[in-house]
């Protein structure tokens, strides 16, 4: 049985699509094996032939979304990182969150892709993996305050990211 997103059969990545689908919609509320089975038009039961649990399901879409992490975040500055990342959230703001609210169960994804959707923040602080996770708590605090409507009305977001950011420029 499948138990990380790159051993996945042609009907677990569809199962995978339709969670999603529903991710996207609704929040994590609308994701539940019975909704997912609904949406792909089988039995909720069946789900389990395909991903041994709901965790497996998850880890496959965190997969997913470092995959694309992956292929967003090519840039040569912090700034287009920055812009890059604040973009993704923003426009998958449920599948960031399950991305990076919780414990990553990093046994359960696709082996090397974490470190292949860090390296250009890594490539672009020069190799410090150090300042590379600086620029990432970064990104991840402003993220996390502007999906959570915490600054104050008529805060001028894209000057604070440019600001952090430029901090980080070698």
């Amino acid at each position: 049985m499948a138990s990380s997103a790159h051993e996945l059969t042609p009907r677990a990545r569809e199962i995978v699509a339709a969670a999603r689908e529903l991710l996207e919609a609704e929040g994590p509320e609308g994701l539940s094996m019975r909704r997912v089975a609904d949406r792909v038009g089988i039995r909720a039961p069946s789900i389990y032939k395909h991903l041994p649990d709901k965790e497996a399901l998850e880890a496959a879409l965190i997969s997913a979304g470092f995959e694309e992490w992956a292929e967003a975040f090519k840039g040569e500055t912090p700034e287009e990182l920055g812009r890059a990342y604040r973009a993704y959230a923003l426009a998958h703001p449920h599948l960031y969150r399950l991305m990076t609210e919780r414990p990553l169960a990093r046994e359960r994804l696709t082996p090397g892709l974490e470190e292949r959707a860090a390296q250009p923040i890594v490539d672009a602080v020069g190799g410090d993996a150090d300042a590379a996770r600086a620029v990432w708590a970064f990104a991840h605090g402003m993220t996390m305050l502007e999906l959570n409507g915490r600054f104050p009305p008529g805060a001028d977001l894209d000057a604070a990211w440019a600001a952090g950011m430029r901090a980080f420029r070698r």
